[in-house]
């Protein structure tokens, strides 16, 4: 996804923290537009789709797993009542899709602000 998204020209910072107390760390982070995004893996977060859970030490893992899932929507809340956009896709999900739904969120964020648009991606080296 973080390829997809340079390809297009978007910039970004990786693993920020955006909450200090409780501390928690956004993967992908447009500052200026205060857009984060969360790629969420399948086993740790308990994608519906791809979840697998554990046969030894199930009950452990049934709570470690709905912790994560109490956290992220904390987090979630917690950012969005601060002015930020919360973006989250599971770690299955299309890049190039996910860079779609991101570049129109960074966009609408930069036209709504007056920020000047992203410089395309390529040209000469």
């Amino acid at each position: 996804m973080r390829r997809e998204l340079f390809r297009r020209g978007l910039r970004y910072r990786v693993d920020v923290t955006v909450l200090k107390q409780p501390r928690r760390v956004a993967d992908i982070v447009f500052p200026k537009q205060r857009i984060a995004v969360f790629v969420d893996g399948c086993f740790w977060h308990g994608c519906p789709e791809h979840a697998t859970w554990p046969k030894q030490n199930a009950g452990f893992w049934q709570q470690k797993i709905g912790t994560n899932r109490i956290r992220d929507a904390d987090t979630s809340e917690r950012l969005q009542q601060l002015g930020w956009t919360v973006l989250r896709f599971w770690e299955h999900e299309d890049p190039g899709r996910a860079a779609d739904v991101i570049g129109q969120y960074v966009a609408a964020a930069r036209s709504a602000t007056g920020a000047s648009p992203p410089r395309p991606a390529g040209g000469p080296k």
